[in-house]
């Protein structure tokens, strides 16, 4: 059995920096992964960077629709909603003129459907991001 290192005499032992977990919370809606990069989770930032980008382009590339926040009829408003939880992404799709959404391919309801779902996805990533950032969950 391994024993605990112990620490090596005239070493500081610093605590992580505070981050504040709204700024974390912001840089994880804009980009995914990216709160808890600045919180200093590395492998859970790539993760999820390349996770839910990948579902958002896949989303894209099967056809799936960028639904506006419309109020007039309520799954829309849900769907489009859940679609700008992924920030950059949804920014970019949208002014680059994607997601026209082709509604006689045979994918474009998973098209829609992964749209959806990497936004769902991501803000149970911000909550992630948030708990990690006021100590809640640790480090």
């Amino acid at each position: 059995m391994a024993q605990p290192s112990k620490p090596v005499a005239g070493a500081t032992v610093t605590a992580p920096e505070q981050v504040s977990p709204w700024l974390s919370c912001a840089a994880a809606w804009l980009v995914p992964g990216a709160g808890h990069f600045i919180l200093g989770q590395q492998r859970k930032a790539l993760i999820f960077f390349v996770v839910l980008n990948f579902m958002y382009v896949m989303g894209l590339v099967f056809g799936g629709r960028l639904f506006p926040v419309a109020t007039s009829e309520p799954l829309v408003l849900l769907a489009g909603a859940a679609q700008w939880v992924n920030g950059l992404a949804r920014i970019v799709a949208g002014m680059g003129g994607f997601g026209q959404g082709i509604v006689t391919a045979a994918s474009y309801e998973y098209g829609n459907t992964f749209l959806i779902v990497s936004g769902l996805l991501n803000a149970l990533v911000m909550l992630d991001t948030y708990d990690v950032a006021i100590g809640r969950k640790p480090r």
